[in-house]
């Protein structure tokens, strides 16, 4: 059995302080969105121990479908044991990321690192660096976070 997190409320959050140009529905014109202006809001996801992951969106809504998302984890961070139904691809913006199989070596993703993480396999994802790691993902579905159960 498994436990699943929802993000619809972060989610919704999100989605109100992206304002009309980032939102799910194609656009007709360009955008450029400064670094300055992402506003990142709660995921509700937390290691217990280094803080929550922060979501910024660039387009989509994670909480329902195709997305770009900026995830922001702080220095530290070790995610439980989880899974995600779609694949997702992620790139590191800053700090230094793993992102792997449990009980895997550790293989040190810097700035420029990409991933692909298939849906339904199960993996770790770390910030190794001593300052916070941000990558950008982007998926075809929604995006969740669904727990190994800890009874197993």
């Amino acid at each position: 059995m498994k436990q699943q997190l929802s993000f619809f409320a972060a989610a919704a959050s999100i989605a109100m302080l992206s304002g009309a140009a980032l939102g799910a529905a194609p656009t007709s014109v360009s955008i450029n969105i400064p670094v300055t202006e992402l506003h990142y809001g709660p995921t509700g996801v937390s290691d217990g121990v280094h803080g929550e992951l922060m979501a910024a969106p660039a387009f989509g809504d994670l909480a329902h479908g195709a997305h770009g998302t900026f995830i922001k984890m702080p220095a530290g961070f070790v995610s439980k044991v989880h899974t995600h139904t779609g694949d997702y691809w992620g790139v590191v913006i800053s700090g230094v990321a793993v992102n792997g199989k449990p009980g895997s070596a550790d293989v040190p993703l810097p700035v420029g690192s990409y991933w692909l993480q298939k849906g339904g396999e199960r993996h770790v994802t770390k910030c190794i660096s001593p300052n916070e790691c941000i990558f950008f993902i982007s998926q075809h579905a929604k995006f969740d976070y669904v727990l190994e159960d800890a009874s197993k």
